[in-house]
This record gives structure tokens, sequence and C-alpha cells, in this order.
């Protein structure tokens, strides 16, 4: 009786073993058909909202040439939101065949999950750092506070902003960051110490004593300017080495290097030829469709 028991219970596993992952394949959640940029399953956007991102989304096609959709579904369980995301991007083909220009803005309204779908070809106008900020200050905020539509639309915006080329701003938290270029302007004063008080203090002290009480003196002006520790010991250590050796023996200044080229840095695309008539292009629900393009992956995923 045991063994009949236990072959019949190995006959079962062997039977779930099968059926569980057809069963998990019945279970997914299907893609919707893609026929217009706005897709909303779930029906949290009203029809004049769904009316405004679409003109917004089909104007920005005919300026630019690349695609963004947004797609709202109730749930993507069993699976997460990526691997829907993925099966979403395959079947839809968002962007221009061969510039894989496009994006998808994906809202799982049940599983509170939020991601941005990025096509090749805009990884580099759209990184995963990027989309990830749009999630987390434009949509995620105003999602918790109930308001879809307002999140859906600023999300949009921003990301057709940025693939405009407009760069996001720098994040409102960057701690030491801040004192840094502090520390460039006050270079120029730094090095007349240096200069200029080290060989007075060389003279009261030695020249041992003149040059430690020369790093002390020019560490802690970069302490009480940048607040940073090991910034303000390296330059400690730094002028207490100029003034024991009597100075640098030639002068270039250092304050006009290659810090700040970072800054003004371009962007992708050019600026210009995104404005005016938005809301004013292809009639709502219209025919729309993917051109061939092409995704890896890239994107960010958030919850609220």
């Amino acid at each position: 009786m045991i063994t009949r028991l236990a072959a019949a219970a190995r006959a079962a596993a062997a039977l779930l073993l099968f059926a569980v992952p057809s069963l998990h394949a019945q279970e997914l959640v299907a893609v919707p058909p893609l026929a217009a940029p706005v897709t909303d399953v779930a029906g949290i956007l009203k029809p004049d909202q769904a009316a405004a991102l679409d003109a917004k989304l089909r104007a920005f096609e005919q300026a630019k040439g690349s695609q963004v959709a947004v797609l709202v579904v109730p749930t993507t369980q069993p699976e997460d939101i990526e691997q829907y995301g993925i099966r979403v991007a395959e079947a839809w083909q968002l962007g221009r065949k061969g510039v894989d220009d496009g994006a998808i803005l994906i809202v799982a309204v049940q599983d509170r999950r939020v991601r941005i779908e990025v096509g090749y070809g805009l990884e580099g106008a759209l990184p995963d750092a990027t989309a990830n900020r749009i999630i987390d200050e434009d949509i995620v905020p105003r999602f918790r506070a109930g308001d879809y539509y307002g999140g859906i639309s600023a999300g949009v915006d921003r990301m057709l902003r940025v693939l405009e080329g407009e760069p996001l701003p720098e994040p409102a938290s960057r701690s030491p960051a801040h004192g840094v270029p502090g520390l460039f302007q006050l270079l120029p004063f730094l090095f007349v110490a240096v200069f200029v008080g080290s060989s007075v203090l060389r003279s009261m002290f030695g020249r041992v004593g003149g040059a430690f009480a020369t790093g002390g003196i020019v560490g802690a002006l970069t302490w009480l300017l940048v607040g940073v520790l090991l910034v303000s010991v390296a330059t400690a250590v730094i002028a207490f080495l100029v003034a024991l050796i009597g100075g640098f023996g030639g002068g270039g200044g250092p304050g006009r290097g290659g810090w700040y080229s970072r800054r003004h840095g371009g962007g992708w695309g050019h600026p210009g030829g995104f404005g005016g008539g938005i809301g004013r292009g292809g009639g709502f629900g219209g025919g729309w469709s993917g051109g061939g393009g092409g995704f890896g992956g890239g994107g960010a995923s958030g919850s609220w």
C-alpha cells in the first residue's frame, strides 16, 4: 500500500511539473493591441484626458520622429512589470526600424507599479538614471496623492522634454558637492595665502614650523568653505609641501581647468521645433502603430 501511495505521489508531482508552466502561461496578462499612443485598459483616464495625451504624443512623433506611448493596465501579475514591459515592447515595436527610438510609460494600478521602457536608440538620451528620476520626482508623488492623470501627464511631459535635449536639473540634495565650486572660487586666495603667508610664517616659526602653520591655516579655511574632511586635509598637505619647498616652480593658474566644461554639455538631438500646436494633432482614436523599433530592457521602474 505504501509503495502504491509513493508511486501515485510521484506521478502527481510529475503531472504538476508539466501542468504548472502551462497554467502559468495561460494566466499571463495579455498585451493589448496598439491602436493609439494612449491605451488605458484600467479605465483611470477620462476621455478628454486620454485625448489630450494622445494629441501630445502624436504631435511629438510628427515633430521628432520618435514614438512614445502610454499603457495603463490593472495588473501585470503573475509577471513583474519589467517582464511584462519587455513583452509589450516586443509586441508593439515602437520607434523607427533601425533607429529604435521608442519609449513606453507603463502603469499597473493594482500593483502600484510604474515603468519607463526605453528603446535601444533612446538609451543615450533617456538613460536608466534619468528615467528613474522622472518616476521618483514627477510621477510617483502625484500617484501617491491619487492624481493618476497628473502623474502620467507630468511624466510624459518630462520624457518629451528630455528627448528634445533638455537636461534634468541637478538633484535637490547633493550634500558635500555643493561646496566644491566654492573651493575653486577660493583657490586664488589660497595660493596667495600660501605664497605670501608662508614666507611670513617661516620667518616667525622657522621653515618646518612655518610650513605646518601654513598648511593648518589653508586646511582650516578649506574646511570652513567646503565642509569635506578629505578635501580639507588634502589641501592642507599640498599647502604644507608648497610652503616647505618655498613655492611652485612656475606659474600657470589652475582656476580655468576643465572642471566646468561638463556643466553645459550638449544634449541629444537639438532644441527647438517642439512647441505650438500641442493638443491640435491628429484626431484621438485614429490609426497608430509601431515602426519596427527594438528594445533591450533599458529603463527604470518604481512604486507608490
